[in-house]
Order: C-alpha cells, then structure tokens, then sequence
C-alpha cells in the first residue's frame, strides 16, 4: 500500500510503499476512497499545539510517532476483515469513527472515546487516511453513509461531527436570540449549515475573508461581518444588541478576547478552534456575567451517528468541496493552502 507520510514535525511529505496489513480479531482494513484535509492535520503536521506566552504543547509527548501518516474525515470501501468483525462485509463502503480510545478506561465503556486519556485518533496518533489502505481497530467505528455524496460524508467524521457537537453545546435558544459563529472555513461552515436547520435565532458569521463570509450568507448565515472592518470593541456593540451564544472555531487570543467582550449576560462561549494563544479575562466578570466556557473537542460516536442520520433524512445545506486527486503534491498543496488560510470549504483527496 502506499502511505504519504511525514518523517517528523513539520517535515516536507515523503510517499512511502509499505505492506498492506491483515486484519485480526474486530479489525477491517479499508481501500481509502475519500480522504478529508483538515486543520487539525496541519496541526499534527506542526508537531505542536501553541499554548500562547511561547508555550507548546508537543504532540510527540502525547503520543505521536514518527513516520506519521496523517488524514481523519475518512471514507473507504472494506476490503477484508478480522474473523471477529461484525456487521460489515468485502465491498461496503463506510465513513470512519476515528476518534478512538484506549477501549478499556471508563470515558471509552461510556462512550466518550473522544475524550479517552490515553487517545487512538486515526489519522493522528495511528496512520490515517492519506494512504491508499487503513486499518480500523473495530467494526464498530465504520459507519453507514448509503444515500451521501462520499465526499460530503467523509467530512462528517471531523468537521461535521466537531460543529455538531459544539452547535448542541448552546441549544436551545429562543427566535430573538442571537448566535454568532466567529471563523467561517470548513468547520464554521458546517456549523451555520447545521444552524439553519436546528435553531430558528439570528445566525451571524464572523471572519476576515469575505469569499467565506458569502459562503456563510449562502448557507444560512442571516448577518455577515468582517472583523476587519469591525470599528466597534464588541460584536454586540456593532449589532446594536445582545449575543446570547458565540462558537468560536478559531479560538486564538484575540477571537476569544473578542467573544468574551461579546457575549451577553448567561451566555455561552463554546472555544473549538486550535489556533492557540493565550487570554486574560476578568475573573470577576465570570460570576458578574454569569458567563458559561465550554471548551468542545470533536464529538462522539453516537453523535456521529446521529448526524449521518440527520445528513440522510433532511435537506442540510452543504460546505463547499473541492475534490482534488489523491497525489503526493496535492496532498501537499491543501495542507498549504489550509495553513495559509487561503482555502475555502474543504478539501477532499479521492483516490
């Protein structure tokens, strides 16, 4: 099989021939025919998260090792599987769960392997799915995605399930509230999509690229703002009215400065976005606000099984996709693009 890999931290992609492995016990190993480029992959890329003050977290240190084979919003078509396996056969095409655990500590037994200390994540601690295979630890991480544009669905596994999740952090809000979505690339996207359909509240999109602001506006968003243009200290200010929840997807110290100077009195900042950085708020203002900070790390299984559920049954508006070839420079090139910030929607690699 042959894996793109990166031989260290920020090290240029090198395109690797390895053996295809033989799955045992629950395993499936898949041919990859969909592969979703995502922030976080250019994160691991980094090798580091920035923890603001010239503080990083290694992700070395929590577990990533070397030659790393990137690549989590996953679609692919079984091609063989561990005499253990269930309810999948030879040719069915599936979305991968990667969010995976430890499977023994009580967050995985409760179903919260996202949230597992000891993290499996496919495509970030265990090689993903910039290959042309993938091995799945258990059939029950595949999921059904009959009836979706592979492509679509294979963003589902990170970017749909991240918005999903964090969107259902801050429901319910009542028609005259107001949500802000602060960055509008993929996963913001995905997130005022999901909006439209689950909450009947004003919608407003915030970013610094209008190419993605109009996108938003196409997917649902009801007010657009350029933070560049912002004159005003506060989302709420420039709106001339309250901001009872904000989802901020990038998260660096000024988003969140700027959500927190926001948000209205028990309102809700949910930060998502690995930008990184640091913040000083007022620590009195917390209880005077009564302000709620829920951080949200992707979702979990049952989550993404409802939204593919929800993606089949009703009409949910869709992010951008660029589809591009499943070679070593393309793959190269979208990460770019990503880190850069030039990208808009998502980009999906099909093989």
């Amino acid at each position: 099989m042959k894996v793109f890999a990166a031989p260290g931290p920020d090290a240029p992609f090198e395109e690797m021939e390895v053996e295809s492995p033989t799955p045992t016990g629950r395993q499936v190993l898949l041919r990859v025919t969909h592969s979703g480029v995502c922030h976080t992959d250019t994160h691991s890329h980094s090798g580091q998260y920035d923890l603001g003050g010239g503080a990083s977290l290694s992700i070395a240190d929590r577990g990533l090792e070397y030659p790393a084979v990137f690549g989590h919003e996953i679609v692919g078509e079984v091609i063989a599987v561990g005499p253990d396996a269930a309810d999948v056969t030879a040719g069915d095409s599936r979305i991968v769960f990667p969010w995976v655990g430890c499977g023994t500590c009580g967050r995985c037994a409760a179903g919260h392997s996202n949230l597992c200390r000891t993290s499996e994540a496919t495509g970030v601690f265990r090689w993903g799915g910039f290959a042309t295979e993938v091995l799945i630890r258990d059939s029950d991480f595949l999921v059904d995605y009959e009836g979706l544009d592979p492509s679509w669905a294979a963003t589902l596994a990170c970017s749909g399930l991240t918005s999903f999740s964090a969107v259902n952090r801050i429901l319910p809000l009542d028609e005259d509230e107001t949500v802000a979505v602060i960055g509008t690339g993929g996963v913001g996207l995905a997130a005022i999509a999901l909006l439209s359909r689950m909450t009947s509240s004003r919608i407003v999109a915030v970013d610094v690229n209008d190419a993605n602001l109009e996108s938003a506006a196409g997917l649902g968003a009801h007010v657009t703002v350029n933070s560049r243009n912002l004159g005003a200290t506060s989302l709420a200010e420039h709106l001339g009215g309250p901001v009872q929840a904000i989802v901020d997807f990038v998260n660096s110290s000024d988003t969140f400065t700027f959500a927190f100077a926001s948000i209205d009195k028990g309102g809700t900042i949910v930060p998502v976005g690995l930008f990184g950085g640091s913040a000083q708020v007022s620590t009195a203002l917390l209880p005077l606000k009564a302000v709620s900070v829920i951080g949200n790390y992707v979702g979990n299984l049952t989550d993404l099984r409802t939204l593919v559920e929800m993606a089949k049954t009703q009409d949910l508006p869709k992010v951008p996709i660029i589809e591009r070839p499943f070679t070593l420079a393309d793959t190269t090139d979208s990460l770019a693009e990503l880190t850069a910030g030039t990208a808009t929607g998502r980009t999906v690699l099909v093989g």
